[in-house]
């Protein structure tokens, strides 16, 4: 764990979640699992407060527990969990992408809640669409829970773990933190419910203002029954859309090296074997030639010879993002993953040496790559770089670790005269120390970010004063004089300075988003190292 990722999960916790929180989850991600007095004592904070910190953390799954042997609970924070918060906004997008707004809300408010029923979630959507709805339309609670099953078959939402449905008997002792399986049968099955209703507007009862808020709504309280899914909570499987992230990053990546053909071929591939490939496999199932003809989406009308043609130039390219695996059924094929991942890796890191240091030392960078070992005097006369030149790039380099000098002596005593130094590139420690700059990248933006919001606040609070007074008179039917003087309140050189407060922040968010779109690559491919 770098000070780099702590600091950011340091930050996540806090903007999200408050101080209190983030003051437990950094301390858990520094010291690793303890107990909860431990906790209490190492922060000095009440119990209460370290108890309430700890409930919204595990709600979130951002911390764990465990019952130890001497029969104490110890918690401990999930840092790779914490920094996923910085990918909620790519998760909303894709959902909304995939399955339009309904798809995006159910998302969004899983994701802000951390766990919730399906029949809550349900409800809970179908008033927000409402309330974006015009007026006299309403949203059926039938049609998000569509969403809701496509979602769960597609494996973008699961079941959370539960308690077992056997419990202890009567009479024996309560453990001191309960045991919560997961049934993997039933991970993606959804309830039979039979929601009937449709979403409500918050001001739908104000006919009936005469009548007190709390008097309309006890006779509800009272004849409430526990909803039928009540103990099935469900969460987003952030899994499942890092396989969508990927897949649609090879699939870009194919289109750029052939043609759209390629890559739809490949997309095709890839949404065959999506739901029964794990997320870190290497490669995907073996598909023949035949089923991904059938499978091509139907604006594709190309024969079976030009697809045979197209697979045998994809399992040909030297990046070898398609391999052959058989010959039965026209020809197997299957997807590397893990290479596909490496080549992406690769050519990330190409991109920022040359960015960083110039296209003559991305020249040197790829001459490495492609020979592995080479000496001084061999890159000079590979690379056609002078040799004092050549020697600048390669000392630059290597004193950011982008390269690594292997001593091979010929001798025992090392004489520098009787040893080789050969360069090299160590693609995965490359990766790894370029993450660890990323992470410092991001934790930089939203402290700038927090930064300019914290200069402007004041003039923030008056904007908001300012537009919910012209909400609240436009409801109310005023005249436009009125607005217009409402809307004076905030003077020319306040305005100019709003704009350029909101295009500074909109530029912070864009670019947190695209140097995550990096994290992501270089996290995938740093996991797809690891043996599992």
């Amino acid at each position: 764990m770098t000070q780099a990722e702590i600091k950011l999960c340091s930050l996540l916790l806090c903007e999200h979640f408050g101080e209190i929180v983030e003051k437990i989850g950094t301390h858990l991600i520094r010291t690793g699992s303890q107990p909860l007095r431990m906790i209490a004592h190492d922060t000095g904070m009440s119990l209460d407060q370290v108890r309430k910190a700890l409930c919204v953390l595990i709600q979130h799954n951002l911390v764990t527990y465990q019952l130890q042997k001497r029969g104490l609970v110890e918690y401990e924070a999930q840092c790779s969990r914490v920094l996923r918060i910085l990918r909620y906004p790519r998760y909303i997008y894709t959902a909304k992408t995939l399955y339009s707004d309904t798809g995006e809300l159910i998302v969004e408010e899983l994701l802000l809640n951390g766990k919730m029923t399906m029949s809550t979630v349900v409800k809970k959507v179908a008033d927000r669409l409402t309330e974006t709805m015009e007026d006299g339309k309403t949203m059926d609670y039938s049609e998000v829970s569509s969403t809701f099953v496509r979602l769960a078959d597609t494996h973008f939402i699961q079941r959370c773990p539960s308690a077992p449905e056997n419990p202890e008997p009567p009479e024996a002792p309560l453990p001191p933190a309960p045991t919560l399986v997961l049934n993997e049968q039933e991970m993606y099955t959804v309830p039979r419910l039979n929601l009937v209703g449709k979403g409500k507007r918050r001001h739908s009862d104000n006919d009936d203002d005469s009548e007190p808020k709390a008097k309309r709504q006890k006779p509800n309280t009272d004849s409430k029954e526990p909803p039928p899914d009540d103990g099935i909570y469900w969460q987003v499987n952030i899994e499942r859309f890092h396989q969508h992230f990927r897949d649609q990053v090879i699939v870009s990546a194919v289109a750029n090296r052939m043609d759209q053909t390629s890559s739809e071929i490949v997309r095709t591939m890839l949404r065959m074997s999506e739901v029964t490939t794990s997320s870190n496999a290497p490669y995907t199932q073996p598909l023949s030639s035949n089923e991904i003809f059938r499978s091509l989406p139907a604006g594709y009308n190309i024969s079976k010879q030009i697809l045979d043609q197209y697979l045998a130039l994809l399992a040909d390219d030297p990046l070898e993002f398609v391999g052959k695996s058989g010959e039965s059924g026209g020809g197997m094929y299957v997807i590397n993953l893990h290479k596909a991942l490496a080549s992406l890796a690769t050519a990330t890191l190409e991109s920022i040496v040359q960015e960083r240091f110039g296209s003559r030392c991305a020249r040197i960078f790829r001459l490495l790559l492609r020979k592995k070992h080479l000496e001084q005097k061999q890159i000079e006369d590979f690379a056609m770089i002078p040799a004092k030149e050549a020697k600048e790039m390669m000392y630059k380099m290597l004193s950011c670790n982008v390269v690594n000098l292997q001593e091979i002596p010929k001798t025992p005593d090392h004489a520098p005269s009787r040893t080789f130094y050969l360069y090299a590139v160590n693609v995965l420690s490359s990766a790894r120390m370029l993450l660890h700059r990323c992470y410092k990248s991001v934790a930089n933006l939203i402290e700038r970010r927090l930064h300019e919001t914290k200069e402007n606040r004041r003039l923030l609070e008056k904007s908001q004063r300012v537009e919910a007074i012209l909400a609240s008179m436009q409801a109310t039917g005023a005249e436009e004089a009125q607005l217009q003087e409402i809307e004076e309140m905030i003077t020319a050189p306040e305005r100019q300075q709003l704009e350029s407060l909101k295009h500074n922040v909109n530029k912070i968010d864009a670019s947190e988003n695209q140097v995550d779109e990096t994290i992501f690559l270089l996290e995938s491919y740093t996991n797809s190292t690891v043996k599992h």
